[in-house]
Formats: structure tokens, sequence, C-alpha cells
């Protein structure tokens, strides 16, 4: 498979699509008023501590506090077991899951799973933190919706090849390096070169650490020793008064996605702006080589994006309805506690039988599934409504196609059996807000739930509360209804007959005013 990467600046945000044979797989966007936190560390102040959540809210200096859990912050392990067992974690883009208290930093940073965790003592968080305290944490999470970002305070700093846990004292090898003989070599060369430089902490060998000669993965140990000593030494100089400082700032887009993204399958790097372009070339030079010759300047005048449909497939992720090439199609709805994308038939008539035509169709969907939530960077709990199957057969064809296209995928997934009325459960890891919820926001008209109340419907509350004024208000000699234009129309037409028994009962005049500015939901009653 081979991999693009589109590099689009503009003066309002930065733009990074990755392209699998062509077709938009991932897209990445960060606006220059409005950068990610993700990967940021801070020197906070502890502002509350709460004991029946065992958590506590810190000040970073942003718009909410920031969430900490006592699982998110460093413990003190016990003795571990002698092993020889070589820890297997997984390597995606973000930054690390080390433990089992889930440290994970969303994309485009580095990622770790299923590790291996020694067990530590639980210590309540009351007894670790108070309010005032000055602490060093790290974001894990972006602000979502009204939550705050997320914090931890195992610290991890990712280079090209490695992840320095300056917190941890394993070695971990990413799950995606395949070889038992490859994973020893790492880690031997890895517990040597800590020794060498005298380096304290734990590390983590990413996947583009395959094969890498051991004079490279040197360099990104000693680049790491610099960073943490330049943390540590900000952390000493920071001033008494202040409340909360900006230790450590991640890349920015550009430069996180030559230092995440890229691989031995990455064809080319095409960058459509000339200062970022130079700046992307300096980092590849420094610290991802092979990937060097394979940058290009765009300097053509038709939209980078434009040229690869790039903009196309964006306003189609937008779109609650996916169209399936066989004539199916998904819908898909994004709430607050789930997702549900629903698999349909549609126009898709099949060939032989019904079962087959609804095998088909699954099978088809499967594959647009995991591209969506790669690309709408869904997560969370997701609902899949696949149509029912009666075969067995087919039930476990579909849960293992669904498989497969989700090893592509950075995000940590979990799937369940398929159910007996065609549903299988799933979870995705969310560390930053989807596409929808990046570049939308409710509608102003519906507030969001997607359907507005019927202009009959509103023709009857108009009514209703015609009644109420009259019996609150004595002195009114006639009502002026203002409302929306399909509203008044309905209202001197197919209900003209309600308006003049109203008025007969009442003994009121009824006038009405069409106003454009309002939505078909809004009307005001105005006593003369």
């Amino acid at each position: 498979m081979s991999e693009e990467l589109l590099i689009n600046i503009s003066p309002m945000e930065s733009r990074v699509a990755v392209l699998d044979n062509g077709i938009l797989g991932e897209i990445y966007i960060e606006r220059h008023h409005k950068l990610g936190l993700v990967g940021n560390i801070y020197l906070g102040t502890v502002v509350r501590v709460l004991p029946g959540m065992q958590a506590a809210f810190v000040d970073i200096g942003q718009s909410r506090t920031a969430f900490l859990h006592v699982n998110d912050m460093q413990r003190e392990p016990r003795p571990a077991p002698k092993s020889n067992k070589v820890e297997k974690l997984g390597d995606e883009r973000s930054i690390i899951e080390a433990t089992a208290d889930d440290l994970a930093i969303t994309p485009p940073v580095v990622s770790t799973q299923n590790t291996e965790v020694i067990p530590v003592t639980k210590t309540l968080i009351q007894h670790r933190l108070h309010e005032s305290q000055r602490i060093l944490v790290q974001v894990t999470k972006d602000q979502l919706g009204s939550k705050g970002a997320r914090l931890t305070t195992n610290i991890s700093l990712p280079s090209r090849y490695l992840v320095y846990l300056p917190s941890s004292e394993h070695i971990g090898i990413s799950q995606r390096i395949d070889g038992e003989e490859e994973r020893t070599r790492l880690k031997t060369e890895l517990t040597s070169l800590m020794q060498t430089v005298n380096l304290k902490g734990g590390l983590i060998a990413r996947t583009a650490a395959e094969r890498v000669p051991v004079d490279k993965l040197e360099e990104d140990i000693y680049y790491l020793l610099q960073l943490w000593r330049t943390i540590c030494a900000r952390r000493q100089e920071m001033k008494p008064n202040q409340s909360s400082e900006l230790i450590y700032q991640e890349l920015s887009l550009p430069l996180r996605s030559i230092r995440d993204l890229v691989h031995a399958g990455t064809e080319k790097v095409i960058v459509d702006n000339a200062q970022i372009y130079e700046q992307i070339r300096y980092f590849a030079k420094e610290f991802v080589p092979f990937v060097y010759d394979r940058i290009v300047h765009y300097t053509a005048e038709q939209s980078l994006f434009d040229v690869h449909r790039v903009e196309d497939d964006l306003r189609d992720a937008l779109k609650r309805r996916v169209d399936l090439k066989s004539g199916g199609y998904l819908i898909i709805d994004q709430t607050e506690a789930m997702t549900t994308i629903d698999v349909n038939t549609g126009s898709f008539v099949g060939g032989r039988s019904l079962e087959d035509t609804v095998y088909k169709t699954n099978l088809e969907a499967t594959h647009a599934i995991a591209r969506q939530l790669r690309l709408r960077n869904l997560g969370g709990i997701i609902i899949l409504d696949f149509i029912d199957m009666l075969e067995q057969q087919h039930k476990d064809d579909i849960l293992e196609s669904l498989q497969s296209q989700l090893l592509q995928d950075y995000a940590k997934t979990k799937i369940t059996q398929v159910s007996e009325l065609g549903l299988i459960e799933m979870t995705r890891k969310r560390t930053r807000e989807s596409l929808g919820q990046q570049l939308c926001e409710p509608c102003s008209t519906c507030q969001g739930r997607g359907f507005v109340k019927t202009a009959e419907t509103v023709c009857f509350e108009i009514f209703r509360e015609i009644m109420r004024c009259a019996r609150t208000y004595n002195s009114p000699k006639k009502f002026t209804v203002v409302a929306h234009a399909a509203v008044i129309d309905l209202l001197l037409t197919s209900e003209s007959d309600t308006v003049a028994d109203l008025e007969y009962l009442l003994g009121r005049v009824i006038t009405f005013d069409v106003e454009n500015l309002y939505t078909q939901e809004q009307y005001d009653i105005v006593l003369d």
C-alpha cells in the first residue's frame, strides 16, 4: 500500500492529509489560534482535590481547569518478578500508553498498548496532593466539549525512534515490530545504551526503530536526555508567584507529521508553503533522513487539496449518509454517549438470494466503516447495526473482515461478537475531538436535535398561547402573531377556520405579521 502526505498551510490553519493509494484515510487539522494541548508539559497548580472521585483539578493556564485522576499519577512499584519476557507494546500515532493507567497522548504523537504492568500499591489522592501544590503534568487529552483537558504525571517524550519515560524503569518494544530476534536486539541495545549514557528512566522502541542501527538509537537517546534536562531546568526557573507555566510545547502539526506519520511506505510528502517546506526539510535531515528526498514543494496555482479531492472527501465526511459502491449506504449518528452506524442495502438487490445480498452489503460496509472511523476520528462507544444474517459463517466472516480492516487504525479498538440482532459493540480510543466536533457546531435552529417542529405544530402552540394570554390579560383588544412565513401561510390557509373560531370564542381580533429573520419554531404574540 502506497501512502502520501499532503501538508496544506494557510494563515488560519495547518492541515495534513494521509492518502492511502490516493484515497483520503486520515486528516489532521491544527488551527493557529487554537493549538492543541496534547503532549504539552506544564507546571500547574492544584485547584481542588476531590477524594470522592480520587481526582484533582489543576490550573494549567487554560480556560478550564484540567482533570488529573489518581490512576494517571506516578506510583511506587512493587519489586518485579524476574522474567525474560519482552514486553509487547503497541505503536500507533499517539504518545504512549506505557501502563495500564492509560497514559495516552493523541495523534500525531506515539502510542503503546497491551503493556505487561508491574502491580503497584494504590494511594489515596488526598494523601498525595493538596490545594495550591505545584506539580509537573502532561496533557493526554485535549478539551472535549465542556470537559477540561486530561492530565498525567507520567511524563513521556517522543523522538523519531524512541519514547522516553522519565518515571518508568522498563524497556518496551512496539507490538508492530515482528520477529523475536529483532525485538531482542532492540531491547539488548537499548539496555546497553541506557547504561552507557547513564540514562535514568525507561524507553519504548517505536515501530520506526525496526532495523535501525545502534548509532541512530544512540542519537535519539542523547536528544531525549538533553530535552529532559531542559525541561527540568525550566521547571526550576519558574517564578514563585506564577500559578502555571508551559514548560514544554509539542511540535507543530507539520513537524509532528514528519516525525510520527512517515514510514518506509511513504512515497511523497507534498508541502504547499515555501517556509514550512524548508522547516520540514531541515527537520527531516536531522531526524528522518530517509524521507528527505521525498519531500516536494507544491507550487501550482490550484489548491493542493483540490487536486487530490481532499476537500470533496472532507465535505462527505461531515455528512450523515455514506454511500457504498454497490448501492447500499451507512447512516452515521454521533451523540454525546455513543456513535451508531446503521448499514442498509439501499438500491443494491444482489443476484442470487436475500442472504447473499445482505452478506455482500455487510462485507462492503466493514471496509467503509473502518475508513470512516479513522477519517472522522470517531471514538468512545460505537454500535454497528449490520443487516441481519442467518448463516453463522457469514457473521464470522463479517467480524473477521472488520477486525482485519481495523488493524490499520492507529487508535486502540475493542470489538464484541455479532449479536443475534446483527449488532457489534466496539470501543475506539478517544483522545481528541472528532472531525465533526472540530469543524462544526450545533445548529442554531434545531439546537443540535437534527429536526425542527412542523409548521402545523407551531400553529397549535400559537393557538394555545393566545388562549393563555386571553385568560391572563383582560385588556388586549387585538392579538398580533409574529412568526415565520411558513407558519403565517398555514394560519391563513389550512388553519383559517380555526383562527375564525378562536376570534369568535375570545371576542378579539387576531392579525398576522411575517418576520423573515425568525426560524420556523420562533413566534411572538403582541398584545394591543
